[in-house]
């Protein structure tokens, strides 16, 4: 099939002109506004948009759409900007639609443990939103994300372990497709046998299939007690296989983060945290009742014992829960504490949790054996961790050490019978893993995209090459 034709010069021109009329000074053209737009917490560099359109309700998008798929001009939904894998870059121009204007929780549905937001809504202002329910929205993937962003790289975060991730959690969507078409798909029931899982298709579809307007969400009660702990071990191997063993007994810890030696060295530093070795350290989260905490606890102490963990140092309030966890949060920007100016390629392999400990253990040996300062951090109890790669983005020897250990590590996950990418998408950056991974199913992928995208103008260039 030829390559997809988009919209000429003058065509675009006819696109904003109208989209000015329609829209006003929420138009923008100014090249400062259109570089932010064009590229997200990543090292792969900016590409502008021609302009950016700040929408405001569901009907809004569906016109935009509908006049540029009349035009064959891209489109690329755009959030918080938080994403890491250049999915806001606009590879070949276009329209950036932000949807961060899109900001209302629409309903809370408190008895049914459910609600309905727009997707410029962040998580932080859905769960100050939920506080007087008592129930609260768990994804938490660290940044303040847009729920809609969350939704389309099927994001995940530090509760996972527990909650689950967005794939498990959404129930329903508000899409509009690329000719400008306002489907909706699920609901709210608890489940449903009818007709193909569209919710699932469009969860993960990083803007590629069409633009998700509104969520309907699986909430939970907030628990009646929250323990927070670290534990400190001598060696990394320690660490990890503390973790193996406290999923292996089906302990329904909350979450349990690990951080290497060198990430806890920058965390001290940058977060001020107090009390701290620059050792590998395990923080853990425990929610239930007083009885079940308890016993979580309990075990897990023993666990972390037999494996030569210290003593737990206990986060007991809620101020200092939160500094722990906010420091955690904080690693991606304690890590490029280590070297200013330096640049982060991260990677996110997942892996089966049996196999964690070969995997993290690679990824550090690898790590240091290319010289470069490499921080690492995981959620991992569910198998998920990250290489935070620092590079000089002016020295192309360390750019190519890089490349080569975040190739070396995915190999190793996906031999592992892992995956290249446990949450933050495939987006501009890992197009080549995913064809590794999937190999002959990319080019279904590759069907579905052409049937629901004909123009190919929904965030080109994204996931996989047509």
């Amino acid at each position: 099939m030829a390559p997809f034709c988009y919209a000429d010069a003058p065509a675009r021109a006819s696109v904003i002109m109208q989209l000015k009329t329609l829209l006003g000074e929420r138009l923008i053209t100014a090249q400062a506004v259109r570089d932010q737009h064009g590229q997200g917490e990543d090292s792969y560099g900016c590409k502008a948009p021609d302009a950016v359109v700040m929408v405001r309700s569901t009907e809004e998008v569906a016109q935009v759409l509908a006049l540029c798929h009349q035009y064959a001009m891209p489109v690329i939904p755009y959030g918080a900007g938080s994403s890491v894998e250049g999915h806001l870059m606009a590879l070949e121009g276009g329209i950036s639609l932000d949807l961060s204007e899109m900001n209302q929780v629409l309903e809370i549905h408190a008895e049914d443990l459910d609600c309905r937001v727009q997707a410029g809504v962040t998580r932080e202002a859905l769960n100050q939103a939920l506080r007087y329910d008592g129930i609260f929205f768990p994804i938490d993937p660290g940044a303040n994300a847009s729920i809609g962003g969350m939704v389309s790289t099927r994001a995940s975060g530090t509760n996972a372990v527990r909650y689950g991730t967005m794939l498990e959690n959404v129930i329903g969507l508000t899409v509009v497709t690329p000719e400008g078409r306002i489907i909706k798909t699920g609901g709210r029931a608890r489940k449903s046998s009818a007709g193909y899982d569209l919710t699932h298709l469009y969860t993960g579809s990083e803007g590629t299939l069409g633009v998700i307007t509104e969520i309907q969400l699986r909430l939970h009660p907030i628990p009646d007690t929250i323990k927070a702990a670290t534990c400190q071990f001598d060696d990394l191997q320690s660490a990890v296989d503390t973790v193996i063993s406290v999923m292996q007994c089906a302990i329904p810890i909350a979450r349990i983060e690990l951080l290497n030696e060198l990430q806890m060295k920058a965390c001290i530093s940058y977060s001020k945290l107090e009390g701290f070795e620059p050792k590998t350290t395990l923080f853990f989260e425990f929610h239930g009742t007083v009885a079940s905490v308890a016993e979580q606890v309990e075990l897990v102490e023993e666990l972390a014992a037999s494996m030569g963990g210290s003593a737990f140092s206990w986060a007991e309030s809620t101020e200092a829960r939160n500094a722990l966890w906010k420091a955690r949060h904080q690693a991606y920007f304690a890590g490029l504490s280590l070297q200013p100016g330096a640049s982060v390629l991260t990677t996110d392999v997942c892996v089966p949790v049996s196999r964690l400990a070969e995997a993290v253990l690679f990824a550090e040996q690898e790590a240091v054996a290319s010289g470069l300062s490499c921080p690492i951090v995981g959620h991992v109890g569910d198998g998920n961790f990250h290489v935070l790669i620092l590079q000089d983005e002016n020295d192309a020897e360390q750019q190519a050490r890089g490349k080569a250990l975040s190739k070396a590590i995915v190999a190793k996950a996906l031999e592992l019978e892992g995956t290249c990418t446990g949450e933050h998408g495939i987006g501009y950056g890992k197009k080549g893993y995913l064809l590794e991974e999937h190999g002959e199913a990319v080019d279904l992928m590759r069907s579905l995209k052409r049937a629901l995208d004909p123009k190919g103008i929904m965030n080109p260039g994204k996931i996989f090459d047509l």
